[in-house]
């Protein structure tokens, strides 16, 4: 063995009651699992007290850039994060052409953020994930962004797409789910990608479910018209036979406060009907977007130059702030916006910095200006790089929505800005330290199973999310007395307590507690049923085969090693507990 965790309370997953054991790790791979004391190995990890469970996979990550920009990505490792779904919310930079590429540099800004220097050597997502196998702290699986890809065939106008681009939309969509996306995403309350109508969105899905894959919209309202909005995802899912997994689900805002149990109601019979949902969300109130997302749609038409020339033109900013204040714009959610309730959090001008950690209503009375007037001048200062906090979220729905049985976690982290929501550093031990420990909203073992498997089972790995001989070692331990986020709205980048140990790939990324200069992750390629046909058909080879199945990419891994069998249960597993494996 190269590494024999001992005596763990190992929480593997399934749901199960949790048992001890000694588990066998070799070449990347999780080799036995025995009864504490049974195991030898040239490296040991003493893991009594603390608890082993599987990496966690965040299923709504923003690291596309960040993880290659600031590879050592101790906000995430940190958490106990082995796995990451980026390509999010309808927009990244795969695929691109160089002028979509450009735009999209500037309108992602205050996202991902733009660094000086950097080489953006890839165009297609095969090229981009190529990148990412050069070397990267933690596994990441991609989405196509529709948004992107909308932005690459349509442009930006806000109009239906032609028959002849739509067709091109659906090509390059299935390229790029061949070479190894998982799925497709969509951010329809962001330009360009909120433009395509109902239709659009189901022809481009039919693509993404012929191979096997997944769509993870941001859907069009998380407000005023939330439940409309997911009503829509649901059919798009129905017409088109594509699994759904809904984003960050929430009921935000006044309108939808307690109003959590319509939407679990509605998903209920849609899963009765025999659709195929899941879902992800962070356990926090606020949320987090670029400031200028606030704007409606039909103001961002064209692009960010065009979008600047309206901010500049009084009649058109006087149109805007009617449509944002008075009525509720789409990008606001149908919602009028309450700019106390907008904090700045992210400039990209150092002589912007006075504005980080006040809401828009505090700093407009300061410069005695009316808040949309102040909110318009911003933009403009900031080319529309700039971000901002929500405060819009209700505890009840929160934790309403986190205990239904196809719940999966995604922190929907921003790492750059000034002050970053602190869910980026805190979500994975949040979940653990306050709703489990705490409130009690779910056992240890569910919310394990939350955080891990069903994660791995809504991407289809066969290999991750489980503690299992033969399965990816990415694991993670911590203490289930003292787990918890630290991060916090006024010092976001501050790390997690209570996880001494994360290994991904089988290689220490977080040892006793301190980040390590590994960088073992590589870019997970999903299986589709175009690569099944290259090999004959039936099951796709075992892990650490050909390139594109899941878990290669780049150099494959080496085999799995072949696992001892498990010994006997030994007393204390539990009564109803199966042995290991």
């Amino acid at each position: 063995m190269d590494v024999v965790v001992r005596g763990a309370r190992v929480v593997d997953g399934d749901g199960g009651p949790s048992y001890r054991a000694d588990v066998g790790i070799a070449r990347g791979r999780i080799a036995e699992i025995a009864e504490p004391g049974r195991l030898s190995g040239r490296g040991a990890i003493d893991a009594d007290g603390l608890v082993l469970a599987p990496g966690f996979i965040d299923m709504h990550a923003h690291s596309d850039l960040q993880i290659l920009a600031e590879p050592e990505h101790t906000a995430k490792v940190s958490q106990g994060v082995t796995l990451e779904v980026i390509g999010q919310d309808g927009l990244s930079y795969a695929p691109v052409d160089d002028a979509t590429l450009a735009t999209l540099r500037t309108q992602l800004g205050g996202w991902n953020d733009d660094p000086v220097g950097f080489d953006w050597n890839w165009r297609s997502v095969a090229e981009y994930l190529d990148r990412l196998d050069v070397g990267i702290a933690a596994n990441a699986a991609y989405l196509v962004p529709q948004g992107t890809l909308r932005l690459l065939c349509v442009g930006y106008d806000d109009r239906r797409a032609t028959d002849a681009e739509l067709d091109r939309m659906r090509e390059v969509l299935a390229r790029s789910l061949d070479e190894g996306a998982f799925g497709m995403s969509s951010g329809l309350t962001y330009t360009p990608g909120m433009y395509a109508d109902t239709g659009e969105l189901a022809a481009l899905c039919e693509v993404v479910a012929a191979r096997g894959g997944y769509y993870s919209p941001h859907h069009r309202s998380y407000g005023a018209g939330a439940l409309a909005a997911y009503a829509e995802m649901i059919e798009v899912s129905r017409t088109s036979g594509c699994p759904l997994h809904l984003a960050h689900a929430t009921m935000n805002f006044d309108v939808n406060k307690g109003r959590a149990v319509e939407l679990l109601s509605m998903l209920d019979t849609a899963l009765a009907d025999g659709c195929d949902i899941t879902l992800d969300t962070y356990p926090y109130l606020p949320g987090s977007t670029s400031l200028h997302a606030l704007l409606p749609s039909w103001a961002m038409a064209g692009g960010v130059a065009a979008t600047l020339e309206r901010l500049r033109d009084p009649a058109q900013r006087e149109r805007i702030r009617v449509v944002m204040e008075e009525a509720g714009s789409d990008g606001c959610h149908g919602v009028p916006v309450d700019w106390a309730t907008i904090e700045i959090n992210g400039v990209r001008r150092p002589d912007n910095g006075h504005l980080v950690g006040r809401s828009v209503a505090e700093s407009a009375r300061a410069t005695g200006k009316q808040p949309t007037e102040f909110y318009f001048d911003v933009l403009l200062s900031e080319e529309l790089g700039s971000s901002c906090l929500m405060h819009i979220g209700h505890e009840d729905n929160v934790q309403a929505i986190m205990r239904h049985r196809t719940h999966t976690a995604g922190s929907d982290g921003l790492l750059v800005g000034s002050r970053p929501h602190p869910r980026a550093w805190g979500t994975f031990p949040r979940y653990l330290g306050r709703y489990v420990r705490e409130l009690g909203v779910l056992g240890l073992e569910e919310c394990v199973q939350h955080l891990t498997a069903r994660a791995a089972d809504r991407l289809g790995l066969t290999d991750r999310g489980r503690i299992r001989p033969g399965f990816a070692a990415d694991l993670v331990l911590f203490d289930p007395d003292t787990v918890a986020d630290t991060a916090t709205f006024d010092e976001p980048r501050q790390q997690a307590t209570g996880i001494p140990h994360v290994l991904v790939n089988g290689v220490a990324v977080i040892d006793d507690g301190r980040r390590t200069d590994a960088l073992p992750g590589h870019a997970l390629r999903k299986p589709t049923q175009t690569r099944r046909q290259s090999w004959g058909g039936g099951p796709p080879p075992p892990p650490g085969g050909p390139r594109g199945v899941v878990g290669g990419g780049g150099a494959p891994p080496p085999a799995p090693p072949t696992p001892n069998p498990p010994p006997p249960p030994p007393r204390g597993w539990g009564p109803t507990r199966p042995p290991p494996g």
